[in-house]
């Protein structure tokens, strides 16, 4: 008796049921362990195919982290309506992004912990996500301090660093957040709008913190 062989599909269906293996594998198993082997298996192909598709261990762990990190960016620039006042975009954007990593810890996994440390092909791709995330973010922050005192020059000299802060402290409460039960996507975020907006709201009505005189 033969074997059974698979149902035949599309290639682009088969591909995503390869990356979707992937992503659960490496995120699990971490980029090193994870074999593919293992990979195939859990996506219901031989290995063979998945290299004639995906060429390489390294191609697949690639397309793995750029399909994670545009639908993460989809995410957060769908989540936010511009129309809405400077606190609700912000409290829309956290929402967004906590919500997508908690539905997909491995794809997060991926992206926050695999991808950085295997390589500078890896991390580069990842921080080309990140910069697009900041200036998302960055842009928000302009156009709502504008807004709330006119002051043109205010966004431009104070609000890079603030989204890298914000990005930066949204991606450790992530990581915190998935490995600690009980912790829910609005909790996280609102966790980190209280954190900022105090900071944030007073920048915006022309009150920042300044340090005390030496």
């Amino acid at each position: 008796m033969g074997a059974v062989k698979s149902k035949r599909m599309p290639r682009a269906v088969r591909e995503q049921q390869m990356l979707d293996a992937a992503v659960r594998t490496f995120g699990q198993r971490g980029y090193m362990a994870a074999s593919m082997d293992e990979i195939a298996e859990l996506a219901g192909v031989s290995k063979p195919l998945v290299y004639l598709y995906l060429n390489s261990k390294e191609d697949l762990f690639t397309a793995c982290i750029r399909r994670e990190a545009a639908a993460l960016t989809a995410a957060i620039r769908v989540g936010v309506r511009t129309d809405q006042p400077a606190d609700r975009q912000l409290w829309d954007g956290l929402l967004a992004f906590f919500t997508h990593t908690a539905q997909n810890p491995d794809g997060w996994s991926v992206l926050h912990l695999q991808a950085r440390i295997h390589g500078e092909a890896f991390a580069g791709e990842v921080a080309a996500m990140r910069e697009e995330i900041v200036a998302f973010v960055t842009q928000l922050i302009v156009v709502a301090a504008r807004e709330a005192h006119r002051d043109p020059d205010l966004a431009e000299r104070e609000v890079a660093g603030l989204a890298e802060a914000l990005v930066g402290a949204a991606e450790s409460l992530a990581a915190w957040a998935n490995a600690t039960p009980g912790v829910t996507a609005r909790q996280a975020a609102a966790t980190l709008m209280n954190f900022a907006w105090a900071g944030l709201g007073n920048l915006m009505e022309g009150r920042p913190w300044a340090p005390p005189a030496a």
